[in-house]
């Protein structure tokens, strides 16, 4: 069962790439052979199997070392891909601004620089002398130097986007913010839009979207979010591109709050769920599998979408709540209207409410510090001066009202002033 759906899955990663599947091969081996992953009988098979499709590409599921590209390429006359370079493949088509660029141009370079001897496979022939090197293997160290410079260039590039994103942040906090994650097509671009009410590009695809998106979305009583679209995740998702991503992924872990969408309609939605716990557990956003806890981790709220999908999305609920307290059904698919998300809405203001309660925070009027911090980093309501003493209204972080408290400072929670008050 799962060898179909991964197989599946690898039919609709070439299919985004732009490949038409035309048949496909599968081997049970206790483990891969180290020189052509599949065992000689079953690479004569696959001969036989591609003269008479006529294909001229092979994807495999799992990845491949660089020898063993060689040696099947070799036994099998085609162009052999894994996983890994397909996925790379579609990022490289799909990335849209510089940072995407970016992000998928290292990720490909650290693909590509262990596999650089096959590259030259065709100069293999040439032999030079006692001192004399081969023109091959002399270009293909002039190759790995430089693709380290590029790759050391790209990255120093990267760390200042994550230090612009970090400054941009700073300017924001009046917000709450939260950060959509989860496995690729489970429907984040359509809930941003249907939350927000504005155009966000929609592709039944994956991966139809690389760049982060970042709305501002009303959920009422006067608390609004900043919902920021990242980068979906996939099985065997390489780590490289992974670590490429992490500029992008920042965005999660400087979020108040993870909002995991789920898609409820796919039969292995559980599997796909741990997927992204796991991506999120290497960021430190999620706990470990022992039990730790991280001082990074997230509240999270999971999003079953595409709900009018399922037979029957009461008995999912009933069934999902045991694991997940918290979850929210929605229907957010491409003609979704913001009335089919109410619930997640709903849920997003019970966290604003908890992540920014209103509280009066009595400054003594010469700390200067103090007010500056309030302001820049909460969203102040009003203030009254009094006997020395301004009394700041303002929507404040739990987390920064704890530290308030613990430094003295004369904190209380309470409903907001009037606008008339505020200016008094």
């Amino acid at each position: 069962m799962h060898i179909d759906e991964h197989l599946t899955e690898l039919a609709r990663l070439a299919d985004t790439a732009g490949a038409d599947v035309i048949g496909q091969l599968v081997q049970r081996i206790e483990a891969p052979t180290p020189n052509l992953y599949l065992g000689p009988g079953k690479v004569e098979e696959l001969g036989d199997l591609l003269r008479q499709s006529g294909a001229s590409l092979i994807l495999f599921d799992e990845p491949l070392s660089p020898v063993q590209g060689v040696n099947l390429e070799k036994a099998t006359g085609v162009r052999v891909m894994d996983r890994s370079e397909v996925i790379l493949d579609i990022f490289a088509t799909r990335a849209r601004s510089a940072e995407a660029k970016m992000q998928v141009e290292l990720a490909q370079l650290e693909y590509l620089l262990p596999r650089l001897t096959r590259m030259w496979s065709h100069l293999s022939r040439i032999r030079g002398g006692i001192g004399l090197r081969g023109p091959g293997e002399t270009q293909l160290e002039t190759d790995r130097r430089a693709i380290r410079r590029k790759i050391s260039v790209l990255r120093r590039r990267l760390e200042d986007v994550a230090e612009h994103r970090a400054n941009q942040r700073q300017g924001r906090r009046e917000q709450p913010t939260a950060a959509l994650v989860g496995y690729t097509n489970a429907g984040k671009s359509s809930l941003l839009r249907a939350l927000s009410g504005t155009d966000v590009f929609v592709e039944d695809r994956l991966f139809a979207t690389l760049d982060t998106l970042t709305r501002e979305v009303d959920v009422g009583d006067g608390y609004r979010f900043r919902v920021t679209d990242t980068v979906g995740f996939i099985r065997k998702l390489p780590h490289h591109l992974v670590a490429s991503f992490r500029a992008t992924l920042e965005e999660a872990r400087a979020a108040d709050l993870l909002l995991h969408v789920i898609d409820a309609a796919h039969p292995s939605w559980e599997e796909q769920v741990e997927v992204v716990e796991s991506v999120l557990e290497e960021m430190g956003l999620y706990a470990s599998a022992n039990g730790g806890q991280s001082p990074d981790r997230k509240r999270v709220i999971h999003v079953f979408n595409k709900a009018d999908l399922v037979s029957d999305p009461a008995v999912l609920l009933a069934q999902v709540r045991e694991r997940f307290p918290h979850a929210v059904l929605t229907s957010a698919g491409t003609q979704a209207r913001p009335a089919e998300v109410q619930a997640l809405r709903a849920a997003l203001r019970t966290s604003a409410e908890a992540l920014r309660p209103v509280a009066r925070v009595r400054v003594p009027i010469g700390d200067g510090r103090l007010l500056a911090e309030l302001h820049r980093e909460s969203h102040v309501l009003g203030e009254v001066h009094v006997d020395g003493v301004v009394e700041v209204t303002a929507r404040v972080e739990a987390r920064m009202l704890g530290r308030l408290r613990r430094e003295g400072v004369d904190v209380e929670l309470g409903e907001a002033r009037s606008e008339s008050e505020g200016n008094g």
